[in-house]
């Protein structure tokens, strides 16, 4: 894949302004039309999966997708399978109405246990209304870095819960806010009109995501494999949506809104790792809803790459979260 059909003008600003043009292209090599062969069995294995969607006013979206490992599955090294039989995520999820009229998805496959993840690009196409098809038109792996190692278990002595129903509402609640204000963990989506969508994990010490007014977030950019597939998107297209997991209360909340790329801001604190870089949030609305199964899930370590903790309760008493 040649380096101009691989970034579109946004990424390519970004890296320009970031200095990192070269070692972008250099990792860009990664980057395939199929899925690594490697990946394939990975794939099976997991319980869940992030998925970027874009509704019809423009508003990017980022759900998750639960499920016994095995519901989704790779057909071939560039077609992915999705069983939609079993309780995945909530009815009303907005992923279910977007992809009528886009589509166009981003899927990160993550196991936060090995720290492991898979980024793949494509097109969704409906074959039963128990069955999706993903075509794939790329797919990557990504560093570990940021991840923090959870290690997850469904409870097999409990029946699984029904589909769960959303609750929605623009502003914040304080159990909104107190969810963000402490969370290690969450993932965003990104689109641009014409390159497709995009899926992403972010992470960070308890605090690294600020409120810094009751419906804005400023979040810390650490540097990464310089590609700048979400800032890049942000620079073309400015919106986006996050989902953050409550892995203590077994609960989701999504947010959409405006994004704004800062440069050059004073990090005193060095919070984004030398970066002096942030992006802003001004969220639009959310969605919440319960999860659809009971997961166990045991936080094992943090990432060693994460700038030093600056902000937010100490790490020791978030070293096991069980939901309920």
């Amino acid at each position: 894949m040649s380096i101009c059909n691989l970034y579109h003008e946004g990424e390519l600003a970004i890296q320009q302004r970031a200095n990192v043009t070269e070692m972008a292209q250099m990792n860009g090599r990664m980057v395939n039309k199929t899925i690594p062969a490697g990946a394939l069995r990975f794939i099976e294995l997991q319980p869940m999966a992030v998925i970027s969607s874009i509704d019809p006013k423009g508003q990017v979206w980022a759900s998750i997708l639960f499920g016994q490992p095995g519901f989704i599955r790779a057909l071939n090294d560039h077609t992915l399978e999705i069983d939609l039989s079993q309780p995945r995520t909530a009815k009303d999820d907005p992923l279910w109405n977007n992809l009528i009229e886009n589509p166009g998805v981003g899927l990160l496959i993550i196991e936060l246990s090995s720290r492991r993840r898979l980024r793949i690009n494509g097109q969704v196409r409906s074959v039963s209304a128990e069955r999706l098809i993903v075509d794939i038109e790329r797919a990557y792996p990504n560093c570990p870095k940021y991840i923090q190692r959870r290690q997850w278990k469904m409870s097999i002595n409990k029946e699984p819960l029904k589909i769960p129903i959303s609750t929605q509402g623009v502003e914040l609640n304080e159990t909104q806010k107190n969810l963000i204000a402490n969370a290690d963990t969450f993932f965003v989506t990104s689109a641009h009109p014409h390159h497709g969508l995009d899926a992403s994990h972010r992470g960070g010490h308890p605090g690294f995501v600020h409120l810094i007014k009751d419906q804005q977030l400023r979040i810390p950019d650490f540097s990464g494999n310089s590609m700048f597939n979400t800032l890049g998107n942000f620079s073309s297209y400015p919106y986006a949506g996050l989902i953050f997991i409550d892995f203590e209360h077994g609960r989701l909340l999504q947010l959409t809104g405006r994004t704004e790329i800062l440069w050059d801001l004073d990090d005193t604190h060095e919070e984004t790792g030398g970066t002096q870089r942030y992006w802003q949030f001004d969220i639009s609305a959310w969605q919440e809803c319960s999860l659809p199964f009971h997961i166990d899930w045991e936080l094992l370590d943090y990432s060693p790459y994460i700038p030093k903790k600056v902000h937010g309760p100490s790490s020791n008493n978030m070293l096991s979260h069980t939901i309920k």
